[in-house]
């Protein structure tokens, strides 16, 4: 096993192209957008070429950081997953989230199992603003309802057993903002037990909880502060490669997350380390794995963590 320490004068991506390739992933069909839960991750693979003005409308949000930090406001057994309109602030309550004119509807996929689609006002089929939502069942009724329900994605891999956790969550009515919203803990007190989301766009599908992209400098990743006395995910951004490796915070980002699992990264208030014990990264479709990954919190103010050292 050897042990790395980056030298100030070479850069993360130089780094990389000595690490073991472990593998490599061919381009997806569809842009990919990875959503972080309070119960888990999955990604969704956008339809591009089937609903182009849909996707295009949903980006926006994601690249604007819109839908960082909300939460998932309806629920309905067996039906849908819904969010994409609301955050949360305590003493306050409910904040909508930025909202675009509506895109026009493009129905085509069908309503099936796994897909996202848009939702929209009653009777209003171009209305489609920023809310959206998983299907849970084959809800092809959707098809022909309201003019068609607009599919614009897919979710992959073992996704939907995110998705099926959260359907099993108990719900709380709290009105139009919260009409069935569900919560992960033991009882419902307020908004900061809604299940929260984040949704970043990613190069490479990969259901490994700490991914790094090189080309996209973000970071996604969850972590145990100081031994389980708080589980939360997040996303990082790279403000700097050289002379050293340095992510900010995405403050917008930190969620709460209900479990804790295998190799959890970690973060000490004591000597202010982040250690993720097996971080994957993707360079232009190859994939590496570093292990025992160590920054450093060097500016608290900006909250700007500094690569420190990994294992090769």
């Amino acid at each position: 096993m050897l042990i790395g320490r980056l030298p100030p004068n070479r850069t993360m991506l130089a780094a990389f192209v000595t690490f073991t390739l472990i593998a490599s992933s061919a381009a997806s069909a569809g842009t990919l957008v990875r959503v972080s839960t309070t119960i888990g991750d999955y990604t969704i693979e956008l339809l591009d070429e089937s609903a182009p003005q849909t996707v295009q409308n949903f980006l926006n949000y994601v690249n604007r950081n819109d839908y960082n930090g909300t939460y998932l406001h309806r629920v309905v057994d067996d039906f849908v997953v819904q969010g994409g309109a609301y955050g949360f602030q305590l003493f306050y309550g409910p904040v909508d989230a930025p909202v675009d004119p509506p895109v026009p509807n493009e129905p085509g996929a069908s309503n099936v199992r796994g897909t996202v689609a848009m939702a929209k006002l009653e009777g209003q089929p171009d209305s489609a603003t920023n809310q959206w939502f998983v299907n849970l069942a084959d809800n092809t009724s959707l098809d022909t309802t309201n003019g068609g329900f607009t599919v614009f994605g897919t979710v992959l891999g073992n996704g939907m057993i995110i998705l099926d956790a959260i359907d099993d969550l108990p719900t709380v009515s709290l009105g139009g903002k919260a009409s069935s919203a569900p919560y992960w803990t033991p009882s419902f007190s307020n908004g900061l037990d809604f299940v929260y989301i984040n949704a970043e766009v990613v190069e490479r599908f990969s259901e490994a909880p700490h991914v790094y992209e090189t080309n996209t400098g973000k970071l996604i990743t969850t972590v145990s502060v100081d031994g389980g006395s708080e589980l939360i995910s997040l996303n990082f951004d790279t403000v700097a490669k050289d002379p050293e490796v340095v992510l900010r915070v995405n403050t917008k980002s930190i969620i709460p997350r209900k479990e804790t699992f295998p190799d959890i990264a970690s973060y000490s208030t004591t000597d202010k380390r982040l250690r993720i014990p097996s971080l994957e990264v993707n360079q232009n479709g190859n994939v590496f794995l570093l292990s025992n990954v160590v920054f450093v919190l060097s500016n608290t103010e900006l909250s700007q963590f500094t690569l420190e050292s990994y294992n090769q």
